[in-house]
Parts: structure tokens; C-alpha cells; sequence
């Protein structure tokens, strides 16, 4: 049974299924399947031989480690993971995540993954997550955000970058992703550890508002391990 998670636009379910197959509606627009996992996901982190600020791993590289008891059980969820949405028929990807990379080509108006956004597509889809070690994604409510391209100051700036005739602004931020970007008014609400989330993004069909939401500054010397689809 779905029931609210305290939030008007977030959804609580019980299962992988209730997650995949609930909808979107109303104000509703984030859903969490929450779990408390067991395992030493730190240990999966540091057998891994990372590769940069993003490594990807394999279901096979996964195989391949020797692990404490702990981080066989670890193993055991994320493989697991990544076989039902794979059966979902969603493409799963596991990373060790140090940083992702900065957007500093506008200092008043980074594009990154640290700045609160929402995700685009030209077909129906969603965005799932799942932190399992490290500092999770947030979200806020679309309520307690404001569009960056309408903030008169920033709109300012953004026209004085663009420099061009009035009828093409609007796609001068649309091809550049400021459109994507908002400004947080509230209380980030942090996705936690564990936890599989269903995140509504901006499509063609979608009935809802796409969720806000952003990359969080990771702890320094504690990568991240995250799923994401």
C-alpha cells in the first residue's frame, strides 16, 4: 500500500514491483522503495581498482572480488539490483563515484550535477537511483523552487551572454540546459542510504511536474557507490 513518505510529493511503497508499476500523479512526482541493507559496501568501494573520478562496475568485475563475509553480502544486493531492473528492462549502472565533473564555464550559473535540476527525455521514462555507501542525492520540492531562467537578475546576465536576436532566446537556454536549472527556497530532503528511488523527469506524456533534484558534495576521501537508470 502506498502511503506519503511526509512529503506531498513523495510516495512510500513496499517492493520493487509496487516501484516500478505505481504512476506518477497530482503533486506526486518522487517515490522510495526504503530498505535497511545489510553488507560492508565500503569494502566492494576499495577492492575495486578505480579508474579517474568515475568507475563503472561490472556485474563480472563484481564476481571477481574476493570478499569478507560482509561484502559477500553486499555483492549479493547489488547483483541483485542490477538484475531486476535489467529484467525491468532498464540499464543499470553501478559507479564508484569521487566527483563528477565541475561546470565552471558560468561561475553565476553552473550547469553540473551539484546544481539542483531535473532530467529530460524525448520518450516516457524515470529516473531510478540508489545510494549504497557515501552521500546521497537530495530533492526538494518543486514548490520550494524557482526556475533560474526566471529570476530577473540571472535572466539579465544569461541575455548578455547570448547576445542575440530576442526570438532566439528561448532556445539559447534550452540548448545550453539553463532551463534544466532551479534555485532552492527550502530544505533539501536527502535520499539516504539504501533506499531505491523513482524520480519523474521531463517528457513529452509526463502528468506530473519532473522531480529537483541534485548531486551532493561528497565527503572528502569517501567515494560514493550508486546505481543508477
Amino acid at each position: 500500500m502506498k502511503e506519503s513518505c511526509g512529503e506531498n510529493h513523495i510516495y512510500r511503497v513496499n517492493s520493487f514491483r509496487e516501484l516500478v508499476s505505481t504512476p506518477f500523479e497530482g503533486e506526486k512526482n518522487a517515490m522510495c522503495w526504503s530498505r535497511k541493507l545489510n553488507g560492508d559496501f565500503k569494502e566492494i568501494i576499495y577492492k575495486i581498482e578505480l579508474d579517474g573520478d568515475i568507475t563503472t562496475i561490472s556485474p563480472k568485475e563484481l564476481r571477481g572480488l574476493q570478499l569478507s563475509e560482509q561484502g559477500n553480502i553486499a555483492r549479493d544486493i547489488l547483483l541483485n539490483d542490477l538484475a531486476l531492473f535489467t529484467a525491468h528492462g532498464s540499464d543499470p549502472i553501478l559507479n564508484v563515484i569521487k566527483q563528477y565533473e565541475r561546470d565552471d564555464a558560468f561561475p553565476f550559473f553552473p550547469t553540473d550535477v551539484y546544481s539542483f535540476h531535473v532530467d529530460r527525455s524525448p520518450v516516457p521514462v524515470d529516473t531510478f537511483l540508489c545510494t549504497y555507501h557515501g552521500t546521497s542525492s537530495e530533492i526538494i520540492p518543486n514548490a520550494h523552487a524557482e526556475q533560474k531562467i526566471l529570476i530577473p537578475e540571472i535572466r539579465t546576465e544569461l541575455q548578455k551572454i547570448y547576445n542575440g536576436p530576442e526570438a532566439g532566446f528561448e532556445d539559447f537556454l534550452t540548448e545550453n540546459f539553463f532551463d534544466l536549472h532551479y534555485e532552492d527556497h527550502g530544505e533539501p530532503i536527502t535520499l539516504g542510504q539504501g533506499h531505491v528511488w523513482k524520480l519523474a523527469i521531463d517528457h513529452p506524456n509526463s502528468s506530473v511536474l519532473p522531480s529537483i533534484h541534485r548531486a551532493p558534495k561528497e565527503n572528502k576521501g569517501e567515494p560514493r557507490l550508486l546505481l543508477i537508470c
